[in-house]
């Protein structure tokens, strides 16, 4: 099908994020500023190389694109964009953060509310359109995640901060089309950095001399960040923002599941039920591909 590989590349990338922990965790003790630094300006170090060494006639392709672009279209690019890199890293900061000082379980919630509020952004904002089945989906994700906000209410105020500013990526890069997705992620980055660059010197901790800092830090940069972030745009660029959204619902499932058998944190009765309605809710809203790849598949088998 059409938008199978779309499907892949969402999934693909929210399996990754689902596991962040793994790589988080160990480097807890160091300051979530640190390890947001060290994370954006890698990334952008990285990426900036292969632009320049890979990509150099995809560059003058985008540049010469956004020439061609009328006055008013320029505008809401430029608009698109750097709004784009904003929400990232103010996502990132505020996800770093909560995992290291707050609980797993409050930026997996973060990630159950965050399809929910891309849904309805993309409803107003886009008018992408639901169907009823796909409203009940949103009506079982909500029943989900107040069930987990009654058990804890300060998780959920995090995660709503957490979950709007990823929502708010997700919106506007659907509407940031006509560009090379590596190089949109790159622009993306590496404003990132320049915005946080100045308050380097006077909020960074002590440099970092251990081997093990660096190690994780790269991993994160490379297989948590640039990778599922380039699925994820690439997701954006064949599917709308809500059904992309309502995958993202993989990682808190896969982050809770850590957050349960790995880290030991506390679960109760009602979050097991939670995340069994959100993970209902994420079949549902995505049953008319699920069936269509069943239809699809049967006669090839009999066969």
């Amino acid at each position: 099908m059409k938008t199978t590989k779309y499907y892949v590349a969402a999934i693909s990338a929210y399996t990754i994020w689902g596991f962040f922990s793994l790589v988080l965790k160990p480097i807890h003790a160091y300051p979530s500023l640190d390890i947001l630094f060290n994370r954006v300006f890698s990334c952008s170090i990285l990426m900036l190389l292969i632009v320049f060494v890979f990509k150099r006639k995809r560059l003058k392709e985008t540049v010469a694109t956004f020439k061609a672009l009328p006055k008013s279209q320029k505008r809401k690019t430029i608009l698109l964009n750097i709004g784009g890199s904003i929400f990232l890293t103010s996502n990132w900061f505020t996800f770093i953060y909560v995992m290291n000082h707050v609980s797993v379980k409050a930026t997996s919630l973060a990630y159950l509310v965050c399809p929910i509020l891309t849904t309805l952004l993309a409803y107003f904002i886009l008018h992408e359109k639901l169907s009823k089945t796909q409203w009940i989906s949103v009506g079982l994700s909500i029943s989900g995640c107040l069930l987990l906000s009654y058990a804890d209410i300060m998780d959920m105020f995090f995660s709503i901060i957490i979950g709007f500013t990823y929502a708010c990526y997700l919106v506007s890069q659907r509407a940031n089309k006509g560009f090379d997705k590596f190089i949109v992620l790159t622009f993306h980055i590496s404003l990132a950095a320049l915005f946080l660059l100045p308050f380097y010197p006077a909020y960074s901790g002590p440099f970092p001399t251990e081997f093990k800092f660096y190690f994780y830090i790269e991993t994160i940069a490379v297989l948590f960040t640039i990778f599922p972030l380039f699925l994820n745009l690439y997701a954006l660029s064949g599917l709308n923002s809500s059904t992309v959204g309502m995958l993202l619902n993989i990682n808190p499932m896969i982050a809770f599941a850590l957050a349960t058998f790995v880290y030991h944190e506390p679960i109760s009765l009602i979050q097991v039920i939670a995340y069994g309605i959100i993970f209902a809710a994420v079949l549902v809203f995505n049953s008319h591909h699920i069936f269509a790849m069943k239809q699809k598949w049967i006669p090839i088998s009999k066969n």
